[in-house]
């Protein structure tokens, strides 16, 4: 009920701010439709008309109001799609499945229509000849001509251009994960990342409308004749004979048009782009892991709190629910690592990862037994943080979903088979029944990170590694493998922080009691990265990706996670030195302790 209780709490949280970043957002828009307005009436030969003409009618008045309702729509977008862990696709079959898929159909059909609503608010905002669809004209030698209502193909191209716009961009973003939430090392306030932010935020902006229009002008020079035809037949209009078409050569290099249509895709790009701004910072202020990284490392007061004991009974209750936690999510990664070398040693059959995991190395022997009782059932956790910080149910029961607000909905029509798969109790004759995985990692109860549907996604990626060996695509694999290693990367920092000062602080030593377990549990982790990175495309760094709002963090997560894992080992030996002797451990972790010891790691 506890649990429960602080899921539904910390989904309010999440909701709140999601709204404030929301508001925010609609405030911004209005200096912002002012900055369109300059910019697309501004005029070399004639630079005093740009702050003179039309001022704000009652259509430009409704186009905020229909601005507000997209923007609106927009961070809801963003927080039903947003997820901690990214979606890495690791073949160009399974990136493809995911561009094909009804939920993301679902998401580029309300970007397209977004895109015309605020390219219809441009087109009125500019005015002249993109006002209106449709204008009286004559048709005839003359004598006989008769007013009709010709087609407007200014007010077309525009139109057309704001849908092309927002589909590529809601293709985009499932290609560069611009659907992924990473979470800065350095915490600053959100004025300030915000005003750091803002600069890229423009640039990018403006340099994917250039590449957009780019592409959709070679669209509409030879598909541009479909939509013009369907509009005629559906609105009765004509099409003016007297008048140039502008798909054609000469038409679609006018410069006015091109740069009209780049302002408009800026303007669109860019207030779509500041809403997802706002939400990341105001998403990623705190978070129960990165909360226990910075205390153990800044807040004397609160470490204290951890170190001490509950009265009556004298029981380290804070630091028991704090340590099994960081040890059962660097026990989860260490297991995944030995399934996928098994699985690659034996090019990808799913059955070796059984056979393979019972022939078990001493480390892994002792680190089991030493982390035994880490992994056991948990006591309620009293920390004053929430128990899972995006766990939207509670994992009890068959039907309750592993979902979060920023993952998909297994309930929804739009959810893929393979999630529902994924989620799916285990058969006790599936290969991932049994050795591989323990029972208490398949049944977790909801954590400080969610990662049960990253793990079992990554999983069934595994299972296909080497069928389609051709379309694989480049350390997309072993990138899976880390994509959610920042919540171990926090782990890592707060149990290495918390060991090194209960060295001076820890009255009652309630950590030394467990710092085999912690130990053991790094050591293991460490060997199990080393293997890991001497697989081909695991040590390579990451191409550098073209600019763009996509979060790319998470293609170095690995090393991130390397580096941070040698440093917390070293934190600890640096610290306690030769007292780690007297450490009960195997054979084995003594003698690579002993590396660190004597600074040869």
């Amino acid at each position: 009920i506890l649990d429960l209780v602080n899921n539904q709490c910390w989904n309010r949280v999440v909701c709140w701010r999601a709204v404030a970043s929301i508001a925010w957002a609609v405030l911004l828009l209005l200096p912002i439709t002012a900055v369109f307005v300059i910019l697309s009436r501004f005029s070399l030969l004639h630079p005093i008309q740009t702050f003179s003409g039309q001022s704000l009618c009652s259509f430009a008045i409704f186009s905020l109001i229909l601005m507000c309702g997209v923007i609106i729509m927009v961070g809801f977008l963003n927080l039903e799609y947003y997820t901690v862990i990214p979606t890495i696709a690791c073949s160009k079959i399974a990136l493809l499945g995911q561009l094909l898929h009804p939920r993301q159909f679902v998401n580029s059909l309300a970007h397209c229509i977004m895109g015309i609503i605020v390219a219809w608010c441009c087109a009125v905002t500019l005015g002249g000849r993109y006002e209106t669809i449709g204008y009286p004209c004559t048709q005839g030698d003359g004598t006989d001509s008769s007013p009709q209502m010709c087609l407007n193909e200014y007010h077309l191209i525009l139109l057309l251009a704001g849908a092309f716009v927002g589909f590529s961009h809601s293709l985009l973003a499932v290609i560069s994960n611009i659907n992924y939430v990473s979470f800065h090392t350095v915490q600053q306030y959100k004025y300030l990342r915000f005003k750091g932010s803002l600069p890229f935020v423009v640039k990018c902006s403006a340099a994917q409308a250039l590449y957009s229009v780019r592409n959709y002008i070679v669209v509409y020079f030879f598909l541009g004749y479909i939509p013009k035809a369907w509009i005629c037949k559906t609105l009765n209009l004509h099409l003016n004979s007297s008048v140039h078409p502008l798909d054609s050569i000469a038409g679609l290099l006018d410069l006015s048009l091109l740069y009209h249509q780049w302002i408009s895709a800026s303007f669109l790009l860019f207030t779509w782009n500041i809403t997802l701004l706002l939400f990341r910072i105001f998403v990623t202020e705190f978070l129960a892991l990165q909360d226990v990284a910075l205390l153990s490392q800044h807040s004397p007061s609160r470490r204290c709190e951890v170190f001490s004991l509950s009265q009556p009974g004298g029981h380290p209750h804070n630091w028991n629910a704090i340590s099994k936690e960081c040890l059962s999510l660097l026990a989860d990664l260490t297991q995944r690592l030995v399934a996928y070398h098994d699985t690659v040693a034996t090019n990808g059959r799913a059955k070796s990862l059984s056979t393979g995991s019972e022939r078990k190395t001493s480390s892994e022997t002792s680190f089991t037994s030493a982390t035994e009782d880490l992994m056991s059932p948990r006591p309620t956790l009293l920390l004053r943080t929430p128990a899972s910080v995006f766990a939207r149910f509670v994992v009890g029961t068959p039907h309750s979903p592993l979902t979060a607000p920023f993952t998909p909905d297994l309930d929804s029509p739009f959810a893929s088979p393979a999630l529902r798969r994924l989620t799916a109790p285990l058969d006790q004759c599936s290969p991932w029944f049994g050795t591989v995985q323990s029972p208490h990692i398949m049944r977790r109860a909801p954590k400080l990170w969610s990662t049960s549907t990253g793990e079992r996604r990554l999983m069934e990626d595994v299972r296909s590694l080497g069928s389609n060996g051709h379309l694989k695509l480049p350390e997309a694999s072993s990138q899976a493998l880390f994509a959610d290693s920042q919540a171990h990367i926090w782990a890592l920092e707060g149990l290495s922080y918390l060991v090194q000062a209960s060295f001076s602080e820890d009255q009652f030593g309630v950590i030394q009691t467990t710092l085999p377990s912690i130990l053991g549990c790094m050591l293991i982790l460490q060997e199990a990265v080393d293997r890991h990175f001497k697989l081909p495309h695991a040590s390579s760094k990451p191409v550098r990706s073209a600019s763009g709002m996509g979060d790319s963090t998470y293609k170095t997560l690995r090393f991130a996670l390397r580096a941070t894992l040698k440093t917390a080992i070293y934190r600890i030996t640096t610290t306690f030195g030769n007292h780690l002797n007297a450490v009960q451990m195997s054979a084995e972790h003594r003698k690579r302790l002993q590396q660190f010891l004597e600074y040869k790691e």
